[in-house]
């Protein structure tokens, strides 16, 4: 029996778990939004979201920490100078969950893992272009 085990096991050993979370969360700070399976998505929320309170601390062990952590430099770099401050009044709750429904090839709940903060903005459309080519006037052919 599995009494007082917390955490889901993923179909995969320990190691390969931990590399697993890794790079979902060097992906979500990164895009600041993921599709993943519904419970690879809430096993990652704990662990963003302690990297997150780490980053708001500031100090070189939490910068550290989340170095050692996440797979990428500039990641890492991008939770304690960007995203952490954004959460500076917030005791949590930094990530939303949105159930997508179930992948059509072998029916896994799918899941949106998101930042909050990062919901999703329209392109500015100052550009507009035309839908189709515009045609030029051609003046009419004269018949002879």
């Amino acid at each position: 029996m599995r009494h007082k085990k917390a955490g889901r096991k993923l179909g995969r050993t320990t190691s390969h778990r931990r590399a697993l979370l890794r790079n979902l969360a060097t992906a979500l700070f990164q895009r600041e939004r993921i599709v993943t399976t519904l419970p690879k998505a809430k096993e990652l929320r704990p662990v963003a979201e302690r990297l997150i309170t780490s980053g708001k601390k500031g100090t070189l062990h939490a910068r550290r920490h989340i170095l050692s952590y996440l797979m990428e430099k500039d990641v890492a770099h991008k939770v304690v100078e960007e995203i952490a401050p954004r959460y500076s009044d917030r005791n949590g709750g930094y990530t939303r969950i949105i159930k997508l429904g179930a992948r059509r090839g072998d029916q896994a709940e799918m899941a949106l893992i998101e930042l909050l903060g990062s919901e999703f903005k329209p392109k500015d459309t100052a550009k507009e272009k035309p839908k189709g080519k515009a045609k030029e006037a051609k003046p009419a052919a004269k018949p002879e």
